[in-house]
C-alpha cells in the first residue's frame, strides 16, 4: 500500500513545515510521498522543501476557481481571507482542511496520512502498519466529546450532522480529531460523492454553508455511521502526543521535556500547536536531545 503523507501548510509554519520534513526524511519507512498542500502565493516558498519524495500542490489545483483569497483588512493586509459567493469570509485553517479533503480526487495512494505542519516524527513507523489486513486504523476516541470542551467539537458535531444528514448527535460522542491520521483516499472519495449527492451542489460549497466544521470529524462520522465501518479498524490510540492548550505544561523548555516525557508508547510523533507560544528553537533542540 502507497502512502499520501498530506500537510496542508502556509507561510508562517513554513520553519515548523521544514522540521516536519527533516523528520519525517529521518523516520518514515515504506513506501510514500508528501504532499504539501499551499496557497499559490505561498508555492515558491514551499518548493525549496521538493525532493524525490516530496510535491508542493497549490490550492488553485485543488479548489473551485470561486473561492480566492483576499487581503485581511482588519490585520492590514498581513493575513488573508477567503471569500466566495457561497459563504461567510473563510481563515486559512477553513481553507486548510478543503484542501486535504480535495486531494482524494487527484491522487492514486491507497492511503491518506495527514501530518500537520507542528507534527515532529520521533520514533521510526512505516505507514503500512495502518492496514491491518484490507481494514485501515481510523483514530476514534470514544465517548470523548462532553458538553463541556475547550474548542468547538459541538459545532462540528452539528456541522457533520447536517452534512451528512445524519444524527442528531447525542452526549458523550467519539471524537476523531487528531494531528496526524489517516483516512482511506476511496472512503474520502465516496465522502465527498455522497455529500454531492445529497446537497445537488459542489462538495466545497456544501461544507462551507457553515464556518464551524471539522474534516476530521466529516471523515470519521461518516465512517462510522454512513459506511458502518467499512474498510476501517477503530483505534483509541492516538499516533500524535499533542500540546493542545498554553496552560498545559510551562512555556519553556524545561515544559517541552516534561510534554516529551509523558509520550505513550504509541506515540511516534509529537505536535506543540503553534498557537500555545513555544519556541521553535525549544522544539528543535528537544528532538536533538532525543536523537543524541
Amino acid at each position: 500500500m502507497r502512502t499520501a503523507v498530506v500537510t496542508a501548510s502556509y507561510a508562517n509554519d513554513f520553519e515548523r513545515c521544514r522540521l516536519l520534513c527533516e523528520s519525517m526524511d529521518m523516520r518514515l519507512k515504506g513506501d510514500w510521498v508528501h504532499y504539501l498542500l499551499v496557497a499559490p502565493f505561498d508555492a515558491a516558498l514551499f518548493r525549496q522543501l521538493e525532493g524525490s519524495r516530496r510535491q508542493v500542490i497549490s490550492e488553485s489545483d485543488l479548489l473551485p476557481w470561486w473561492l480566492r483569497a483576499v487581503p485581511d483588512p482588519m490585520s492590514g493586509g498581513r493575513r488573508k481571507l477567503w471569500i466566495s459567493p457561497y459563504s461567510l469570509p473563510l481563515r486559512g485553517w477553513h481553507v486548510q482542511q478543503l484542501r486535504r479533503l480535495a486531494l482524494c480526487r487527484h491522487i492514486k495512494e491507497e492511503t491518506m496520512f495527514a501530518a500537520d505542519s507542528d507534527v515532529v516524527f520521533l520514533r521510526d513507523f512505516d505507514p503500512a502498519d495502518l492496514w491491518q489486513g484490507d481494514r485501515l486504523t481510523l483514530y476514534r476516541k470514544d465517548g470523548a466529546i462532553g458538553e463541556r470542551m475547550r474548542s468547538n467539537h459541538l459545532e462540528w458535531l452539528a456541522h457533520s450532522d447536517r452534512l451528512l444528514r445524519i444524527g442528531p448527535f447525542a452526549l458523550p460522542a467519539n471524537d476523531y480529531i487528531n494531528t496526524l491520521i489517516a483516512w482511506r483516499t476511496d472512503s474520502c472519495r465516496a465522502l465527498l460523492d455522497h455529500v454531492e449527492a445529497l446537497h445537488g451542489r459542489d462538495w466545497v460549497r456544501a461544507v462551507i454553508r457553515s464556518r464551524q466544521f471539522s474534516e476530521c470529524m466529516i471523515y470519521g462520522r461518516f465512517v462510522d455511521e454512513v459506511l458502518k465501518g467499512e474498510g476501517h479498524a477503530a483505534s483509541p490510540d492516538g499516533l500524535c502526543h499533542v500540546l493542545w492548550f498554553d496552560d498545559s505544561y510551562a512555556r519553556d523548555i524545561g515544559g517541552l521535556r516534561h510534554f516529551l516525557r509523558d509520550m505513550s508508547p504509541h506515540h511516534i510523533g509529537i505536535g506543540v500547536q503553534s498557537f500555545v507560544g513555544h519556541d521553535l528553537a525549544d522544539i528543535r533542540n528537544i528532538v536533538l536531545e532525543r536523537a543524541a
